[in-house]
């Protein structure tokens, strides 16, 4: 049986999460794939945000920081600068990273800067009442779209390709071991890697909208398909259907690396000029 305990800060528990809620499903995910690649824990950096999702750096037992609405990418951007040797995730959710924060994903995308993102994507703004989110489907009712949204949802997945990142995955809560081996490819990536990760809110997302927790999970099952079997797939058979799976994979030039290069040929320049 898997030790979760040696990953955990016990001391902070119980979590604040609502029953049923997959928050915790994606912290065992994760945690079973730092496992797997074997990391140390004082060779991780974990950065979040400010959401339900951003609060698992308190539970976990690494380097973490828990930092402004929108702003771990920028936080998770200078640690990796001024520390390459870490491997730094950063843990954000669908507002946190695609509205307020949407600036420093886009511009972390295209810098290419290794970076492993959790983009926990549950359709709402679960911890401050429910509100309407980037990522909220069309029609679908919350706090402040008490007849139902207008707006269309962004695509997370497909705005990361399009700004440069070079690891882009999508999975479920539902699909758990499927999400670990995800994650385990973003944290072995040399770049920026996303994996959104779509996951259930049954108390501010299912609730307005009168889905049940089961009814969520059964959502992920039935409406989603794997991308190997996407390929073999009509585009009428696809029709409705989210794709799961490693979507793109690049090689381009990491920030970091450049950085230093650019570093260095500054000093050699100053060395010689002395």
């Amino acid at each position: 049986m898997f030790d979760y305990e040696k990953y955990l800060r016990l001391e902070m528990f119980p979590h604040i999460w609502c029953p049923g809620c997959g928050d915790g499903i994606v912290m065992k995910s994760l945690l079973r794939a730092i496992d797997r690649v074997g990391l140390q824990k004082d060779e991780i950096c974990m950065v979040s945000g400010i959401g339900c999702s951003s609060r698992l750096t308190g539970y976990v037992d690494f380097n973490t920081l828990h930092t402004t609405h929108g702003r771990p990418l920028a936080f998770a951007t200078g640690v990796k600068l001024a520390k390459p040797s870490l491997n730094v995730i950063v843990i954000t959710g669908d507002g946190d990273a695609l509205a307020i924060g949407g600036n420093h994903f886009i511009h972390a995308c295209r810098r290419n800067i290794d970076l492993t993102v959790l983009l926990f994507n549950n359709a709402t703004y679960g911890m401050t009442g429910g509100q309407l989110a980037p990522t909220t489907p069309t029609g679908k009712v919350a706090s402040t779209a008490r007849q139902g949204s207008i707006d269309p949802p962004f695509d997370a997945c497909k705005l990361a390709i399009a700004a440069g990142a070079t690891y882009v995955a999508r999975g479920t809560s539902y699909h758990s071991q499927q999400l670990d081996r995800l994650i385990e490819g973003g944290i072995k990536h040399k770049g920026f890697a996303l994996i959104e990760i779509l996951e259930n809110c049954n108390t501010y997302y299912g609730r307005p909208n009168k889905i049940s927790l089961l009814e969520l999970l059964q959502w992920e099952k039935d409406n989603t398909v794997n991308v190997k079997a996407a390929e073999r797939m009509t585009p009428e058979q696809l029709q409705g259907k989210i794709i799961t799976g490693v979507l793109y994979q690049a090689d381009r030039p990491e920030y970091v690396a450049l950085y230093e290069e650019h570093i260095a040929r500054a000093r050699a320049k100053v060395t010689a000029e002395a």
